[in-house]
This record gives structure tokens, sequence and C-alpha cells, in this order.
């Protein structure tokens, strides 16, 4: 008879997690991951492929949170599709350090089409199929992982020792005539924030998919 398995999916995926959501994506190693499991390095080789293995957790850990989304399926596909971005979008954006790995990755992990399927199937309650759902399907996870990635690279991202006004302020002293669309919303920055910005866009893509 096999010996048990000493540690979980699950366990590893959140060691994993928390591991690069403190020390950053470059810490992810077979030994810094052994370390934090409180074993030796090569035990983590039962259970991971290599840096291979290693990414394909952090991609899971990630996954796994989005699924299942409340109320989806419903009769409401626009609420579904709503609800399914939303829970991506969170997802991303609690873990920022792993969203290069989710966006170069080519994965067949099962917590990771499972939500692209989430996300199809409310697509195509719209009316989509073939072609129209292909392009309709990389128009909103398109959106959603680059909205998630302009909150950390772009002119009004914000670094961990930075404040919004601190950036705003920096925009602000660019040469108003050679840059005034910077500086507008960098103003509207002000009195608005990424979670009313995330909805206002989604609500003008699912526009443009129903009228569409």
């Amino acid at each position: 008879m096999a010996a048990p398995r000493k540690f979980s999916e699950d366990r590893l995926r959140a060691a994993a997690l928390a591991l690069v959501d403190e020390k950053g994506l470059a810490a992810l190693t077979m030994r810094n991951l052994a370390a934090a499991l409180g074993t030796g390095a090569m035990t983590i080789y039962n259970y991971v492929d290599g840096r291979d293995g290693l990414e394909r957790l952090l991609v899971e850990a990630v996954m796994t949170a989005v699924r299942p989304v409340p109320g989806v399926p419903s009769p409401d596909w626009r609420a579904d599709l709503r609800a399914v971005a939303e829970a991506h979008w969170r997802a991303f954006r609690a873990h920022p350090d792993v969203i290069p790995l989710v966006m170069t990755r080519r994965s067949l992990d099962l917590p990771t089409l499972a939500g692209a399927e989430d996300m199809l199937d409310a697509l195509a309650r719209g009316g989509r199929s073939g072609a129209r759902l292909l392009i309709a399907f990389r128009l909103v996870s398109g959106f959603v992982m680059g909205f998630a990635q302009a909150e950390l690279a772009g002119p009004l991202s914000i670094a961990p020792e930075e404040t919004a006004e601190e950036v705003i302020a920096r925009v602000r002293a660019l040469p108003a005539d050679r840059f005034p669309r910077l500086i507008e919303i960098a103003e509207a920055a002000l009195d608005s924030g990424p979670e009313a910005e995330f909805h206002a866009g989604l609500d003008l893509i699912i526009t443009g998919l129903t009228s569409g």
C-alpha cells in the first residue's frame, strides 16, 4: 500500500501563493516552498514537476478562488457575465505578482478552464457562437486582465511607497501643453477609484455586446 501523501494540493497551492504574495514571484523556488511547508526540497519534487509545476500551482491557486460564482448561471446572461468577470478581476487584483503567469502561461489546468467556460457560457447565452463567441471572449477576458494589470503599470499606477495623491500630483506637474489628457485623467482620478472604473468599463463592454 502506498504511503499517504503528506501534503494536499490545496495546501501546496496555498503555501505557494502565500510565498509569492509576501516575497514576489522570484522567491518561488523548490527550496523556499519546502521551507514554508516545513520539509526538505527533495520532498517537494514528489508533488511538483520543476518550475513548470510551481507555476501551475500558482495559477491554479488564483483560478480556484474564482469559482464557483454565486448565482451563476441565472436567466440573465449579462448579470452572469458581469459576475464572472468581476470574480476574475478580484482574484487577479488580490495576487498581482501572479498576473504575468496567468497572462502568458498556456494552461489546461481544470480551474483555469472552468473559469473560462463560465465566461463563454454567459456569452453564448447572449447569442454568440463560433468566431463571434471567440472575439467576445477575448474582448472580455482581455479587459479584465488588462484592467488588473493597469493598476500595476501605467502613468497612474501607485507604487507601494506612494499615495494616490502623490501620483496625481506628479502627473499634474507635467507640461500642460504636451500632456493635457494625462493631466485630465489624473484630475478625474481624484474622485474615482478602481472599482467604480472597472464596473463602468465592463458596463460599456456589455452594452456593446448587447447591441452588437
